[in-house]
């Protein structure tokens, strides 16, 4: 009996400071991450509003694709593959390079100053995954603990810079591998997630929210409107990945040298830019969000464009993150939708960012919490059918090729393969 009640102490002694050792380092986490997260947000708002003052500098953008180029191989980290680095990490043990900090951040400035077409979250997912990783190097955590360390980091980047600290908490653990979540992860995810925000508010960042100024009543006719938007979302979020990697695969094949690559996808932005007459398509494209939730006039093939100077971006090698594009498209889509369809188009808006973000992160809860934390509570039962019809009808494709879909969307079958 003494013997079962020590090793009981024992037993209770290890998972309690264990806690405390996830708690501290979750904090500390959550507070080096969450400032460097903000000074991130802030410089980004700082170069999008002096590229919109000038929009003469994006004649710029093919030499700043050059310099990007020119950076990473001055610091030897030409063969970077981004969020899925982060993500192979997780699963493999790869080692996530502290540099990948300070290039990440740099040159996604660079990209946003001269008017590249990418969002701010996929740096923030590679400086938080750098970030924590180097930390869990630097005070000799095992491989497993430093895997949970990454996700920590990647939780505190995605909350300071979307002030979304319920979707950042569960993104980092649920995009690993599709089908499986490691628990184990919840609490130092959540707490990192929490401090960031917390940091980032004291630093001024305010997050993005949106007002649906026309929400119906959730009944059978308006369940289907919101069905048949979901499904072509998920139509649409299969696209977007087969342009984004396909434009990628061509890049690579036509240009093989990277500085000619980024030079003359720089031109081709700019030509496609001057075409279009404005920058609605270039930098993240938020401002158009607000459009479509204010009823005011959005160019009908808006979703498309974006898919188009995204993918032409991302692919020629300049730096930042597609989930925010995702919104772009989601959003406008969605609004062209409940314009024809005479639906509400500032809640289809809504459902349209949602199913998108579903659809090619293949993040379900994520993307339920999100929704709560973007457009309030009130339209719950919308969005809990749009994102079950858009995580089934999106298939195995996705932003990320090295995220793992454990189990089939279908039935409860092992399959273990990645995106594509």
């Amino acid at each position: 009996m003494n013997d079962f009640i020590k090793h009981k102490i024992k037993h209770n002694t290890q998972r309690f400071l264990a806690s405390v050792k996830w708690i501290i380092f979750s904090i500390l986490s959550g507070l080096i991450i969450g400032s460097i997260g903000s000074a991130f947000y802030l410089c980004i708002q700082f170069v999008t509003g002096f590229r919109l003052d000038n929009p003469w500098i994006i004649y710029l953008l093919p030499f700043g694709g050059i310099l990007i180029v020119g950076l990473y191989r001055l610091l030897r980290d030409e063969n970077d593959t981004g969020t899925n680095l982060v993500l192979s990490a997780i699963h493999s043990g790869e080692e996530i390079p502290l540099r990948m900090a300070p290039l990440i951040f740099v040159s996604t400035l660079i990209t946003h100053l001269l008017g590249g077409s990418a969002g701010r979250e996929g740096a923030a997912l590679q400086l938080g995954g750098s970030i924590g990783g180097s930390l869990g190097k630097l005070f000799h955590f095992n491989e497993r603990d430093r895997h949970v360390m990454i996700m920590c980091g990647m939780s505190a980047a995605f909350s300071s810079l979307f002030g979304t600290p319920m979707a950042a908490a569960i993104f980092s653990i649920e995009v690993v591998s599709v089908g499986i979540m490691h628990y184990s992860a919840l609490l130092p995810c959540v707490i990192s997630a929490l401090v960031a925000k917390g940091v980032s508010s004291y630093f001024g960042v305010t997050p993005d929210t949106f007002l649906i100024s026309h929400l119906p009543a959730f009944s059978i006719k308006n369940a289907g409107w919101v069905s048949l938007l979901a499904i072509l979302c998920a139509l649409v979020s299969i696209l977007f990945c087969i342009i984004l990697h396909q434009s990628e695969a061509l890049y690579k094949k036509v240009f093989e040298n990277r500085y000619v690559r980024a030079f003359f996808g720089g031109c081709i932005i700019l030509i496609l830019t001057l075409c279009v007459g404005n920058q609605t398509y270039n930098g993240s494209g938020l401002l158009i969000l607000e459009k479509c939730f204010a009823g005011e006039n959005v160019p009908n093939a808006a979703f498309f464009l974006k898919m188009i100077f995204t993918a032409l971006t991302l692919a020629a090698g300049y730096k930042g993150g597609e989930i925010v594009p995702s919104f772009f498209i989601g959003g406008t889509f969605g609004y062209l939708f409940g314009n024809l369809a005479g639906f509400s188009p500032s809640l289809c808006t809504a459902v349209g960012m949602v199913s998108v973000f579903c659809g090619v992160t293949n993040c379900p809860i994520t993307s339920l919490l999100i929704s709560f934390e973007l457009f309030g509570y009130e339209g719950m039962p919308f969005f809990l059918l749009a994102t079950a019809l858009s995580y089934m009808l999106s298939g195995y494709y996705g932003l990320y090729l090295n995220q793992k879909i454990i189990y089939s969307k279908y039935k409860t079958e092992y399959i273990n393969r990645k995106t594509h």
